[in-house]
């Protein structure tokens, strides 16, 4: 609600602790489902539960739901992240068996 993407901002890029990146689709993570948590029970997120940030987006494979993330990149056009880029599907959605790029 305090950032109002440009109109041509249609896909995120996690950027994650080591390098690690996810791409999503940014109209998946405006769905009331999906969460951005930095806090648990009143008290920050440890690093083993994602610090600083993680993402749950429940509907897509739980790659997609990043932990450690340091920044988010709005992009015009979809580009793979980390897993994407090693053969994993670029949407991921686990009813469609979306899993691996050529399913």
């Amino acid at each position: 609600r305090l950032v109002e993407p440009k109109p041509e901002a249609r896909y995120v890029m996690f950027h994650a602790e080591g390098g690690w990146t996810t791409n999503v689709p940014l109209a998946d993570l405006l769905r009331d489902d999906v969460l951005f948590a930095w806090r648990w029970n009143g008290q920050d997120l440890t690093p083993e539960h994602g610090w600083p940030m993680r993402t749950v987006v429940p509907h897509l494979y739980f790659w997609k739901s990043a932990k450690w993330v340091r920044a988010m990149e709005l992009m015009e056009e979809d580009q793979p992240g980390f897993w994407e880029r090693n053969g994993y599907h670029m949407y991921g959605d686990p009813w469609k068996s979306q899993r691996y790029a050529d399913d």
